[in-house]
């Protein structure tokens, strides 16, 4: 008997691995061995406590490789855990699904961990009430065109201030701010194709700086390219002002806070009416 592993990455591509000495193949995927997978033993709880185990691999450029973990394209891939008779596949259980966590590497090997589906309950699955709009800015909620040329603009890395700050050719025509807040994705790079938070969108005396939030997995060079999106800071002001888009507006602007549960009443506004029937009585 052994395990074998199914991983479903968020950008749809899938990919089986065993801790076997030798491939298995079934259910239309084929569970490479070359990676040497290994699995700490399998916790299992009552009631809704998180259940989950670790998975220890090598990197191989066939199956896995550093770039791909780096650049997080396994991070809350969908994971199936199968209990397999190599010698007849047919003979199989599936004794757990659930979600990538932590991923951490180490020279040529990596760790994983496995968390059970009842990490999602743990998530925000529903709308939060609150004077700010809960919607992302492009998404079927908010409506807006993301790639229009108005919200969206194509630059090019011209240098490098720190690993999260540099100066951009491209993007010259759009007003300083105009994409704080906003997502820029790599399309060119070792990065290619993942997207990270912008801080910050300076334009002074005609040079353009971007500052992320965070670094990249792979440190920022002179001639990447990347688009850029506008950044919305989800008030009802820059709503309207920016966007145009007051009437998809997915906040409670009005919704009374938490002073309002505290303050004391007002005098001047009490009702004296009792008082004065008593008093005519």
């Amino acid at each position: 008997m052994c395990y074998c592993w199914r991983v479903t990455r968020t950008d749809g591509i899938v990919q089986g691995f065993t801790e076997h000495d030798e491939d298995i193949t079934f259910a239309g995927t084929t569970f490479l061995a070359s990676s040497g997978f290994t699995a700490t033993q399998v916790q299992h709880s009552l009631g809704l406590a998180v259940d989950n185990l670790n998975v220890d691999g090598a990197l191989s450029s066939d199956t896995l490789n550093e770039d791909d973990l780096a650049a997080g394209k396994y991070d809350d891939a969908f994971v199936e855990l199968f209990w397999v008779n190599w010698a007849d596949v047919s003979q199989r259980i599936l004794k757990q699904t659930g979600y990538t966590g932590e991923t951490q590497r180490t020279g040529l090997a990596f760790s994983a961990e496995l968390r059970g589906l009842s990490t999602r309950l743990g998530q925000t699955q529903t709308r939060t009430f609150k004077r700010t709009c809960d919607a992302i800015v492009g998404d079927a909620a908010c409506k807006i065109d993301l790639t229009a040329s108005t919200f969206r603009g194509a630059g090019e890395v011209q240098a490098v201030y720190s690993p999260r700050s540099f100066s951009a050719t491209g993007i010259a025509s759009y007003d300083s701010k105009w994409f704080d807040q906003g997502i820029l994705t790599w399309t060119s790079g070792p990065a290619s194709g993942t997207s990270i938070d912008v801080k910050a969108h300076v334009k002074d005396a005609g040079l353009v700086t971007i500052e992320l939030w965070n670094a990249p997995a792979f440190e920022i060079e002179a001639g990447w390219d990347f688009n850029v999106t506008a950044g919305c800071q989800k008030t009802v002001g820059m709503c309207t002002t920016k966007f145009n888009n007051l009437v998809n507006f997915r906040g409670f602007p009005a919704m009374p806070g938490s002073d309002a549960v505290i303050r004391n009443p007002d005098p001047s506004a009490r009702n004296t009416g009792s008082s004065t029937t008593s008093s005519s009585k």
